[in-house]
């Protein structure tokens, strides 16, 4: 989406009750034909982390890689008052909030947390499609004659994840999941928002150019250049300069956003294309072996998330920025699918090792593509292979760490020493 964290939202003390929301919107506007939610948890890893140590609450709080190159992912909302925000450099972060808290991020209670709060929306429709481990669309349209108006069924949710999960989250209802998703965003900390289906284009039309799903910094500065500042300005400009401007398919997404146009149904089952991790190190590494178990460190992760979701890949990637940022990619397709870390280190190395680096690496990450069902898809016997073997220890190791944590069971190579995923770059929620 576009850079709607720039957008005022209305529970912003800089703007006044109310403030920002828009003509007509509000959490006790009209609903009438507005069956789509999203619903966006608030602070969500910083959240999960005051929950986990109470004595943190009212504390800024700031979750994400902990390093020099750190970057931070989620800052509870006490932190943001100083300026700190999500994707910025950690060490800008402390600079802007030094008396903050400072933790890694713990995405097996991410994990959790997140199958908690998605178990609570499936109560209310099958209709779910999550965005992230925070965020979800969720189509309340079969619901009503069970729970009521969409604008009740919102309280609901809101209530029940305050009740019974201890956090809180901020919820838009609108006739589309651009405009819910924007009312989310205005709703936040802790709102909700009601964009009524009639008052569509008066809610979006003063907003910036910046806040359309789609629009990044460079396709903001070549609006800006246009004079295209706000949706309606675009919503107004001349198909032809759009289209020369910007290309034809984006020229005609942005139009009918700008216009309230969005024809994107709610889609429960979410299939990943990929599973993947990466590690910035907290500085240039030239030493091959600690390049080699910051791979296993990541395959380790990568495997342990694929047989988690049931799937099985076809391809492996490894991903390699040098100090002066220079990245490259490069990628493997095996002959049998696997969800083991064992094969995917192996691959990843060998690619590795085949770019020849000689000089400082800044980072490194590993990815499995061409996903499938592992149940669908069948495994390839080999001829004098023993009964078990990787897979049966890598499920056990699995097994174990669900028991007593992660930390606990891992490669022999890592253990005694600093774990690599210490600056890894989390997922952006």
């Amino acid at each position: 989406m576009g850079r709607s964290q720039w957008l005022p939202r209305g529970g912003d003390p800089r703007f006044g009750p109310g403030a920002g929301l828009g003509p007509g919107a509000g959490p006790d506007a009209d609903d009438t034909g507005c069956s789509i939610l999203h619903v966006d948890m608030d602070a969500f890893f910083a959240s999960v982390e005051v929950r986990h140590r109470p004595e943190l609450r009212g504390r800024p709080v700031v979750v994400g890689g902990v390093g020099n190159r750190g970057v931070v992912s989620s800052a509870s909302y006490e932190a943001r008052r100083y300026g700190v925000r999500s994707a910025m450099p950690t060490a800008r972060a402390r600079a802007l909030c030094p008396h903050a808290v400072y933790l890694p991020p713990d995405f097996t209670r991410y994990t959790a947390a997140s199958r908690a709060v998605m178990a609570i929306f499936r109560d209310v429709t099958p209709l779910v499609e999550p965005l992230s481990l925070d965020e979800a669309f969720l189509d309340v349209a079969g619901a009503r004659r069970l729970f009521g108006r969409p604008v009740e069924i919102a309280r609901l949710i809101r209530a029940r994840v305050v009740r019974e999960l201890g956090l809180t989250c901020s919820v838009g209802v609108a006739s589309t999941k651009f405009v819910a998703k924007l009312g989310s965003t205005r709703a936040k900390p802790d709102g909700l928002l009601v964009v009524p289906a009639a008052r569509v284009i008066e809610f979006l039309h003063p907003l910036p150019v910046s806040a359309l799903w789609g629009v990044g910094e460079r396709s903001a500065a070549t609006l800006h250049r246009l004079g295209l500042n706000t949706i309606g300005d675009l919503a107004e400009a001349p198909a032809g300069m759009l289209r020369r401007a910007l290309g034809e398919a984006a020229a005609t997404h942005l139009h009918a956003l700008a216009t309230g146009r969005d024809h994107r149904r709610v889609v429960p089952e979410h299939v990943e294309k990929s599973i993947g991790a990466e590690v910035t190190f907290e500085v240039d590494v030239t030493d091959p072996e600690e390049i080699r178990r910051a791979l296993l460190s990541l395959a380790e992760r990568v495997g342990s998330r694929m047989r988690r979701a049931g799937q099985v890949g076809r391809t492996v990637a490894v991903k390699v920025r040098w100090a002066d940022f220079r990245t490259v990619s490069r990628s493997r397709t095996l002959d049998v699918p696997t969800d083991t870390a064992r094969e995917m280190f192996d691959t990843g190395w060998a690619l590795f090792t085949a770019l020849d680096p000689t000089e400082p690496i800044r980072l490194v990450g590993l990815r499995m593509e061409g996903l499938a069902a592992a149940a669908q898809t069948p495994q390839q016997l080999a001829l004098g292979a023993p009964e078990r073997g990787w897979r049966e220890a890598e499920a056990a190791a699995d097994a174990a760490a669900a028991r007593f944590g992660r930390s606990v069971i891992g490669p022999a190579s890592l253990l005694g020493r600093a774990d690599p995923r210490r600056n890894e770059n989390p997922p952006h929620p």
